[in-house]
């Protein structure tokens, strides 16, 4: 058995769009989500969008129940930015009063909440002004956290920010895989930047508002690993992990864009246009704790013909395929709990043993119902095993000081998931695609149940 932590929270994690449901309704305005769907459904699985999802808008009261069921103490999600302020400026009161019974209830059952404030789910009328390309987004996006705290701010004991602020910068101006889908280093650059100053914003709202609890910010870090220890190899993993990981972590924690990363970007011409009062409030709005989501390890390699200056990422790393990995197929992502350990490390090493959780975890799989039970319970034993490995690893890391406070999965109930719709399934309770009231228990909610109410974990054979 290995012991966790008295108080460690036990939960799981979604977002507003991709388990609220009712997209267009409810006084809400569209998201990049909502329109994109409604110019190009071709480009989403199956052509589900983001109207339905798991309709917990409807279905709250009884799904905090099936968490408090599974022995959840905890849950994240994220509040709708189109749905409480549909113009940016107007508060929709029904939205507050959904919120406010939706927190409530989670009150209610003892789920502690941590509230999220962006979830990939840009405004369509703040897109149409160019996004976060622009700097109005950042007094835009304070404007609707410091409604959010004062709205919400008595039920909510934990705020983040943003949530892996790296995929929309990444999949919307490099990659071309989320709305506007545009491949431009220099804008992704200033997207970022704006994404800093809007999370910077928003912590000194919430600051000089005094409001009670606690803010953070979710990263995706994926912790690099180079092919080899050659010179060209372990920079590659450097510049990797200065642009991917540092790149907010340092802000958020230390208060300071590394200067090096600032070298690095002068160097490349890709400089954003900044204010002259930023990095003043960057050094002044730290963070309390962090939200890690870990899914995959980054291993890189140094690139065979970079460019000069930049025109991608691939011009300072290249991925790796190691040859010895172990796959989930189904997301074509490595698995490697190993790395959970090492992120408990670097979080105690270099960044001042800050409060941290795991805040995403988990394992998608395709065509669940292969797994289902004469009693129509899905047997997901891969998940059960995946869950366990990442949290050996957790619990070596908590054992040697890491100040590690808590672990959630993805997700609660299967979620819509962007452009790969229900392509892929995480819950811990499967959704009746055909009645999106129906909701099944799958055997990794049960097993989880032991896990959080024990708060011990048994090591199991599989």
């Amino acid at each position: 058995m290995k012991q966790f932590p008295t108080n460690f929270l036990w939960g799981a994690a979604t977002s507003a769009p991709q388990s609220e449901g009712h997209s267009t309704q409810n006084g809400k305005s569209p998201s990049t989500w909502d329109k994109w769907f409604e110019l190009a459904p071709e480009k989403f699985n199956e052509n589900q969008g983001p109207e339905n999802t798991s309709n917990m808008y409807e279905m709250y009261r009884e799904d905090v129940q099936r968490m408090k069921d599974i022995g959840m103490n905890s849950f994240r999600t994220s509040i709708s930015w189109t749905r409480l302020l549909p113009d940016g400026k107007t508060v929709n009161e029904e939205a507050v009063r959904f919120y406010r019974d939706y927190f409530s209830e989670l009150k209610k059952q003892d789920i502690q909440l941590v509230a999220n404030l962006f979830h990939f789910d840009m405004p369509w009328w703040l897109m149409e002004k160019g996004g976060w390309e622009v700097r109005e987004s950042v007094d835009a996006f304070a404007y609707y956290a410091k409604t959010a705290f004062e709205l919400f701010g008595d039920l909510v004991p934990m705020w983040t920010t943003f949530n892996e602020p790296m995929v929309h910068i990444e999949c919307g101006y490099l990659y071309g895989y989320h709305y506007p889908a545009i491949v431009d280093f220099k804008k992704a650059v200033q997207v970022g930047y704006h994404t800093l100053m809007a999370h910077t914003m928003a912590v000194k709202a919430f600051k000089d508002g005094g409001y009670p609890g606690k803010m953070g910010i979710i990263l995706n870090v994926s912790p690099c690993y180079p092919r080899s220890q050659d010179s060209e190899d372990v920079k590659a993993g450097h510049l990797a992990d200065l642009l991917n990981t540092r790149s907010f972590l340092d802000p958020a924690v230390l208060g300071e864009i590394p200067n090096e990363l600032i070298e690095l970007v002068k160097d490349h011409h890709l400089t954003p246009v900044t204010e002259e009062l930023d990095q003043q409030w960057i050094a002044q709005n730290k963070v309390d704790f962090i939200g890690m989501n870990y899914y995959q390890p980054r291993r890189v390699q140094a690139p065979e013909n970079p460019q000069f200056p930049a025109s991608m990422p691939s011009d300072f790393y290249a991925p790796y395929d190691w040859p010895n990995k172990k796959m989930n197929i189904y997301r074509g992502w490595e698995i490697y709990p190993e790395a959970l350990y090492d992120v408990a490390m670097m979080m105690k090493e270099t960044y001042h043993n800050i409060p941290w959780f795991v805040s995403e975890n988990g394992m998608g799989v395709a065509d669940e119902e292969r797994f289902m039970d004469e009693t129509g319970m899905i047997q997901d034993d891969y998940r059960i095993e995946f869950m366990q490995d990442h949290l050996l690893q957790l619990h070596k890391g908590i054992e040697a000081g890491s100040n590690c406070f808590g672990y959630h999965t993805w997700t609660f109930i299967d979620c819509w998931s962007w452009l790969n719709g229900y392509r892929n399934r995480y819950g811990f309770y499967r959704l009746d695609l055909a009645n999106q009231y129906e909701r099944q228990l799958k055997k990794s909610g049960l097993w989880f149940k032991e896990l959080a109410l024990t708060q011990q974990l048994k090591e199991e054979e599989f």
